[in-house]
């Protein structure tokens, strides 16, 4: 079992910058594909990024391609999302998780917020 917290979200402006950490106990971590995810406001939850914990291969929404980084630290059972140039229609609540996601891994995400 996997319990994951996220932090790092806020308010910031177009243009602004955030990161977000997931931070994961339970030994299994570092054998998990990570992903992140995102709901925003009337919309169904999306798939933002993730990476592969074998190779280290990374995957992204197209609309946040060259903006947002994905990144683990297994040592610290933590990953990470770099998120550059960020735009309104970013804002969301962003949860990490495995991927594909495990219904008992969502956790209460962090509020992302981009003012224009």
């Amino acid at each position: 079992q996997v319990q994951l917290v996220e932090s790092g979200g806020g308010l910031v402006q177009a243009g602004g910058s955030l990161r977000l950490s997931c931070e994961a106990s339970g030994r299994t971590f570092s054998v998990l594909d990570m992903g992140w995810f995102r709901q925003g406001p009337g919309k169904e939850r999306e798939f933002v990024a993730s990476m592969s914990w074998r190779d280290g291969r990374t995957y992204y929404l197209d609309s946040v391609k060259e903006r947002f980084t994905i990144s683990r630290d297994n040592a610290k059972n933590t990953v990470y999302l770099q998120m550059n140039n960020l735009k309104p229609e970013d804002t969301a609540v962003y949860y990490c998780n495995a991927n594909p996601p495990l219904l008992n891994y969502w956790g209460q995400g962090t509020q992302v917020t981009v003012s224009s």
